[in-house]
Protein backbone atom coordinates (compact mmCIF):
# COMPACT_ATOMS: atom_id res chain seq x y z
CA UNK A 1 0.00 0.00 0.00
CA UNK A 2 2.62 2.67 0.87
CA UNK A 3 4.49 1.83 -2.32
CA UNK A 4 1.57 2.40 -4.41
CA UNK A 5 0.55 5.43 -2.69
CA UNK A 6 3.90 6.86 -3.32
CA UNK A 7 4.16 5.57 -6.77
CA UNK A 8 0.43 7.46 -7.00
CA UNK A 9 1.57 10.59 -5.27
CA UNK A 10 4.89 10.63 -7.03
CA UNK A 11 2.84 10.76 -10.55
CA UNK A 12 0.27 12.85 -9.74
CA UNK A 13 2.90 15.31 -8.66
CA UNK A 14 4.41 15.24 -11.71
CA UNK A 15 1.40 15.11 -14.06
CA UNK A 16 -0.13 18.42 -11.86
CA UNK A 17 2.98 20.41 -11.99
CA UNK A 18 3.46 20.06 -15.46
CA UNK A 19 2.69 22.55 -18.19
CA UNK A 20 0.20 20.42 -19.54
CA UNK A 21 -2.05 20.27 -16.73
CA UNK A 22 -2.18 23.93 -15.92
CA UNK A 23 -3.16 24.84 -19.94
CA UNK A 24 -5.92 21.80 -19.27
CA UNK A 25 -7.04 23.76 -16.17
CA UNK A 26 -7.16 27.18 -18.07
CA UNK A 27 -9.16 25.70 -20.67
CA UNK A 28 -11.58 24.22 -18.64
CA UNK A 29 -12.04 27.47 -16.45
CA UNK A 30 -12.12 29.40 -19.68
CA UNK A 31 -14.95 26.84 -21.00
CA UNK A 32 -16.68 27.06 -18.05
CA UNK A 33 -16.89 30.81 -18.32
CA UNK A 34 -17.78 31.00 -21.77
CA UNK A 35 -20.68 28.38 -20.72
CA UNK A 36 -22.17 31.21 -17.76
CA UNK A 37 -24.93 32.45 -20.10
CA UNK A 38 -26.00 28.97 -21.26
CA UNK A 39 -27.13 28.53 -17.89
CA UNK A 40 -27.88 31.69 -17.09
CA UNK A 41 -25.20 32.08 -14.46
CA UNK A 42 -27.14 29.68 -12.52
CA UNK A 43 -26.22 28.40 -8.81
CA UNK A 44 -25.44 25.13 -10.31
CA UNK A 45 -23.74 26.86 -12.85
CA UNK A 46 -21.32 28.35 -10.18
CA UNK A 47 -21.66 25.07 -7.77
CA UNK A 48 -20.00 23.09 -10.49
CA UNK A 49 -17.01 24.88 -10.37
CA UNK A 50 -16.67 25.73 -6.75
CA UNK A 51 -16.99 21.64 -5.92
CA UNK A 52 -14.73 20.66 -8.14
CA UNK A 53 -12.15 22.85 -7.31
CA UNK A 54 -12.67 22.33 -3.71
CA UNK A 55 -12.53 18.54 -4.04
CA UNK A 56 -9.39 18.94 -6.44
CA UNK A 57 -7.37 21.01 -3.56
CA UNK A 58 -8.26 18.59 -0.69
CA UNK A 59 -6.54 15.85 -2.56
CA UNK A 60 -3.91 17.74 -3.61
CA UNK A 61 -2.95 19.00 -0.41
CA UNK A 62 -2.28 15.61 0.62
CA UNK A 63 -0.40 14.08 -2.05
CA UNK A 64 1.76 17.27 -2.01
CA UNK A 65 2.24 17.07 1.51
CA UNK A 66 3.36 13.38 0.98
CA UNK A 67 5.54 14.24 -1.66
CA UNK A 68 7.27 17.12 0.60
CA UNK A 69 7.45 14.57 3.09
CA UNK A 70 9.14 12.00 1.50
CA UNK A 71 11.82 14.64 -0.75
CA UNK A 72 12.54 16.23 2.73
CA UNK A 73 13.50 13.04 4.36
CA UNK A 74 15.54 11.64 1.60
CA UNK A 75 17.50 15.46 1.30
CA UNK A 76 17.77 15.07 4.99
CA UNK A 77 19.47 11.36 4.50
CA UNK A 78 21.70 12.37 1.88
CA UNK A 79 22.47 15.25 3.78
CA UNK A 80 23.37 13.52 6.62
CA UNK A 81 25.10 10.83 4.40
CA UNK A 82 27.48 13.57 3.56
CA UNK A 83 28.32 15.20 6.86
CA UNK A 84 28.89 11.22 7.85
CA UNK A 85 31.63 10.53 4.93
CA UNK A 86 33.23 13.93 5.10
CA UNK A 87 35.59 15.66 7.81
CA UNK A 88 32.48 17.66 8.77
CA UNK A 89 31.24 17.55 12.44
CA UNK A 90 29.09 14.59 13.35
CA UNK A 91 26.60 16.96 15.51
CA UNK A 92 25.63 18.10 12.62
CA UNK A 93 23.04 14.72 11.76
CA UNK A 94 19.61 14.48 12.39
CA UNK A 95 19.58 18.73 13.63
CA UNK A 96 16.12 18.70 12.03
CA UNK A 97 14.96 17.48 15.33
CA UNK A 98 16.32 20.43 17.54
CA UNK A 99 14.21 23.15 18.63
CA UNK A 100 14.52 26.47 17.01
CA UNK A 101 16.21 28.21 19.82
CA UNK A 102 19.17 24.99 19.00
CA UNK A 103 19.51 25.68 15.80
CA UNK A 104 19.27 29.45 16.11
CA UNK A 105 22.20 28.68 18.86
CA UNK A 106 24.12 25.93 15.91
CA UNK A 107 23.32 28.32 13.20
CA UNK A 108 25.12 31.08 15.07
CA UNK A 109 28.03 29.08 16.02
CA UNK A 110 28.76 28.66 12.04
CA UNK A 111 28.06 31.96 11.07
CA UNK A 112 30.82 32.88 13.34
CA UNK A 113 33.22 29.95 12.08
CA UNK A 114 31.97 31.48 8.00
CA UNK A 115 33.39 34.75 9.11
CA UNK A 116 36.49 33.39 10.51
CA UNK A 117 37.27 31.45 7.65
CA UNK A 118 36.29 34.75 5.31
CA UNK A 119 38.86 36.51 7.99
CA UNK A 120 41.78 34.36 7.16
CA UNK A 121 41.04 34.06 3.51
CA UNK A 122 41.17 37.83 2.84
CA UNK A 123 44.16 38.09 5.06
CA UNK A 124 45.93 35.32 3.03
CA UNK A 125 44.71 37.23 -0.19
CA UNK A 126 46.33 40.45 1.16
CA UNK A 127 49.65 39.07 2.00
CA UNK A 128 49.76 37.53 -1.24
CA UNK A 129 49.47 40.68 -2.96
CA UNK A 130 51.97 42.37 -0.11
CA UNK A 131 54.33 39.60 -1.45
CA UNK A 132 53.63 39.98 -4.68
CA UNK A 133 53.96 43.74 -4.88
CA UNK A 134 57.67 43.73 -2.85
CA UNK A 135 58.99 41.34 -5.71
CA UNK A 136 57.45 44.01 -8.19
CA UNK A 137 55.39 41.40 -9.78
CA UNK A 138 51.51 42.82 -9.24
CA UNK A 139 49.83 40.74 -11.60
CA UNK A 140 51.47 37.45 -9.72
CA UNK A 141 48.90 38.39 -6.53
CA UNK A 142 45.68 37.72 -9.01
CA UNK A 143 45.43 34.32 -9.58
CA UNK A 144 44.48 32.97 -13.24
CA UNK A 145 40.86 32.69 -14.35
CA UNK A 146 40.60 29.86 -16.88
CA UNK A 147 38.58 30.99 -19.90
Amino acid sequence: MDKFFASFANATARAAGSPFAFLFCVALVIGWAVSGPLFGFSENWQLVINTATTIITFLMVFLIQNTQNRDGVALQTKLDELIRSSSAGDEFIGIEKLTDKQLAVLHERCEAAAKRSHAALQGAIHERKRRARERGDGDAAEPERKR
